[in-house]
């Protein structure tokens, strides 16, 4: 699944197959409703997206290939610069290239820093 038609993140799920894929995505989800708050929980280009004041902070997705969580404060990755360096990170998006691969511990820790304060976005 590259871009869903669910019109919410329950939808969303609900398109991924059971299993590993639709329980590490859905472990992202708990993870984000836990750590953010005050953010607003949207679908936006396909996917669920995490957003305070309107401004887009983090996503996820599971893409064909892997899963991708979208960390999209500069602030923050640059904060996590040690403990991102040996994963598979692009400009913006750690992918996990299998669902019990995702790091929930990196996750949290990288949510947690986010809803400290607002930051610039990329």
């Amino acid at each position: 699944m590259v871009q869903s038609k669910g019109t919410d993140v329950d939808g969303y799920l609900a398109e991924v197959p059971e299993g590993g894929r639709r329980d590490a995505l859905t472990g992202l989800r708990q993870l984000c409703r836990a750590e953010l708050k005050g953010f607003d929980e949207v679908m936006a280009y396909g996917m669920p997206v995490y957003q305070r004041d309107g401004v887009a902070e983090i996503a996820f997705a599971g893409q064909k290939q892997y899963i991708s969580f979208y960390l999209m404060r500069t602030d923050v990755r640059e904060a996590f610069e040690e403990r991102l360096a040996g994963q598979d990170m692009g400009k913006g998006c750690l992918r996990f290239r299998k669902p019990e691969a995702v790091d929930f511990d990196l996750v949290r820790d990288l949510l947690r820093a986010t809803a400290t304060r607002p930051g610039e976005v990329c």
